[in-house]
């Protein structure tokens, strides 16, 4: 496995190897001693979560609170998504700019995103499957949002057409402008 730091070194792609042959292939997604090498530090991962999404679909910027904020390692297994970090650490350096790559199941590309960061992907193929680890589990009360087009946080998702949405999700109370946002946005 290949691990490397992104423009924010608390996020860290990882290019795991994959091996293959006219049978078909195998790759080892996660192991626990080469993860938390390559962080320093470590995750205990509780969960798995899966989900199905359209071509078009953006879920997030979604974080929670303290003491349930989440790291999350995230990849696709069928389709592509772009996936997109947003530090939302007030005291980082990094605050407020975010990391955003491609994430498919042909590259099998992983993203580690780490506490403190607000996340989201917009769904590129005619379909994506999307699976995440996460170290704490879902707190309702405590799960927020930030819209994807937040003028202070703007976090990549420029492939957006903004003349075909047609569904508007839930309200959110932006973190950095302190008004409310709608996300979980849905497009054609």
């Amino acid at each position: 496995m290949k691990f490397t730091p992104q423009s924010i070194p608390d996020v860290v792609l990882i290019e795991p190897t994959v091996h293959g042959d006219n049978r078909g292939y195998f790759v080892e997604t996660f192991r626990q001693d080469l993860f938390e090498e390559a962080i320093g530090y470590q995750v205990n991962f509780i969960q798995d979560n899966e989900s199905k999404s359209a071509k078009g679909v953006l879920r997030g910027l979604h974080y929670q609170l303290p003491p349930y904020t989440q790291a999350k390692l995230v990849r696709v297994i069928e389709g592509s998504v772009l996936d997109v970090a947003v530090d939302i650490r007030k005291s980082s350096p990094t605050f407020g700019q975010h990391v955003a790559v491609e994430l498919t199941a042909e590259n099998k590309h992983q993203l580690f995103v780490p506490h403190g960061f607000a996340h989201g992907f917009l769904v590129l193929s005619d379909s994506a499957i999307f699976a995440y680890k996460v170290d704490n589990y879902y707190a309702p009360d405590h799960d927020r949002g930030i819209a994807f087009d937040d003028k202070d946080l703007v976090a990549g998702y420029d492939k957006l057409d903004l003349s075909v949405w047609h569904k508007i999700g839930k309200l959110w109370y932006s973190l950095v402008s302190g008004k409310y946002c709608l996300v979980d946005y849905e497009v054609e």
